[in-house]
C-alpha cells in the first residue's frame, strides 16, 4: 500500500474520532465556569484594545474619556480621587488613570501575545527536532536549554533587557527568550510519545521524508499541549514584562503600559494610592484570567480527566 493510500486510511479511520474529541472538548469546556468566565473577559479586553488602537491610533479619534497622551495633562486635577469626571481618579501630572488603562491595554496584551509567540518560533522547532532525531543533537538542544533554565525567569529577562537597553521591544525579546526553554521541553517530550505511534512507522517504512512526517503528522498531534501552555506564558510574560517596566526598564514615560504607571505612581502610594491600585488591579485580572483559561483548556483536553 502506497503512503497516500496509508495517510487516506489513517485520516478515515481518525477522521469521526476527533469530530467527536471536538465536540467533548467544547462540552468540557463550557462545564467550567471560571475558565469560560475568563475567556470571555480575554475576548473582550483583546477586542476593546484592537478598536481603541484602530481608532485612536489609526485615524486619531479620540474613543477614550478623556485624552490618555500629553494632551491629557491637567495640573488642576493632579492627585484627584475616583470622580464623576475622572472614573479611576488623576495621576501626578492631571491624566486620567481610566483612559490611560484604555490605551495601554494593547501594549500590554501585546507583549504577552508577541513574546510567547516569538519564544514559540523559536522553542517548539527545537523541541520537535531535539525529540525526533535524538542522539548528539537532542543533547546539544537540551543543554542550551538547561543552561537557559538554570537562571530564574526574572533574573534572565532582565540581564538580557540590561545588555539590550530599556525599550518595548527589548522587553518583548527578552520575554520571548524566557519563555523559549519552557516549549521546547513541553514539546520534545510529546514528540517523543508521537513518534513511537505505530502509524507513524508504517509511513516511515513506506519512504515519506522527515519533514513530511513532522509537519502532517507529528506537529498535529501535539499542538494541545502547545496551546495550553501558550496560554498560561502569556499571564507570566505579561507579569515579567510589568515587572520589568515598573523597574524602568521596559516601557519609558509617558507611554501609558501598565508595569509604567505603576512606576510612576510608587512615589505617591501614602498619598494617592489610586495611582496605583488600578493598574494593579488591572494586571492582576488580566493574569488571573490567562491562568484560569489556561488550566480550563488543560482539564478539557487531558483524556485523563475525563468522566
Amino acid at each position: 500500500m502506497s503512503e497516500p493510500a496509508v495517510q487516506a486510511a489513517v485520516t478515515t479511520t481518525m477522521d469521526n474520532p476527533r469530530k467527536k474529541a471536538r465536540k467533548d472538548f467544547v462540552k468540557r469546556f463550557k462545564k467550567n465556569k471560571a475558565a469560560l468566565v475568563s475567556f470571555y473577559v480575554i475576548l473582550f479586553l483583546v477586542l476593546v484594545s484592537i478598536v481603541i488602537t484602530i481608532f485612536h491610533k489609526g485615524f486619531g479619534i479620540i474613543i477614550t474619556p478623556h485624552d490618555p497622551g500629553a494632551g491629557g495633562v491637567n495640573l488642576m486635577a493632579r492627585f484627584e480621587g475616583p470622580s464623576a469626571e475622572h472614573w479611576l481618579g488623576a495621576d501626578h501630572m492631571g491624566r486620567d488613570i481610566f483612559s490611560r488603562l484604555l490605551d495601554g491595554m494593547i501594549l500590554t496584551l501585546g507583549i504577552g501575545f508577541v513574546s510567547v509567540i516569538m519564544g514559540a518560533l523559536i522553542g517548539v522547532p527545537m523541541g520537535i527536532v531535539s525529540g525526533y532525531y535524538g542522539g548528539r543533537l537532542d543533547s546539544f538542544i537540551m543543554r542550551i536549554v538547561d543552561i537557559l533554565l538554570a537562571f530564574p525567569g526574572i533574573l534572565l529577562a532582565l540581564a538580557i533587557v540590561s545588555i539590550l537597553g530599556g525599550s518595548l521591544v527589548n522587553v518583548t525579546i527578552a520575554v520571548a527568550i524566557y519563555s523559549v526553554p519552557g516549549f521546547a521541553r513541553i514539546v520534545r517530550g510529546s514528540t517523543l510519545a508521537v513518534k513511537k505511534l505505530e502509524y507513524i512507522d508504517a509511513i516511515r517504512a513506506l519512504g515519506a521524508r522527515d519533514s513530511r512526517i513532522i509537519f502532517k503528522h507529528i506537529l498535529p498531534n501535539i499542538m494541545s499541549p502547545i496551546i495550553v501552555n501558550a496560554t498560561l506564558y502569556i499571564a507570566t510574560a505579561i507579569l515579567t514584562a510589568a515587572g520589568l517596566s515598573f523597574l524602568g526598564l521596559g516601557a519609558q514615560p509617558p507611554t501609558p503600559e501598565w508595569g509604567a504607571m505603576l512606576n510612576d505612581g510608587r512615589s505617591f502610594m501614602r498619598d494617592a494610592g489610586h495611582i496605583t491600585l488600578f493598574p494593579g488591579i488591572a494586571i492582576l485580572v488580566v493574569v488571573l484570567a490567562f491562568n484560569i483559561f489556561g488550566d480550563g483548556l488543560r482539564d478539557a483536553l487531558d483524556p485523563k480527566t475525563k468522566n
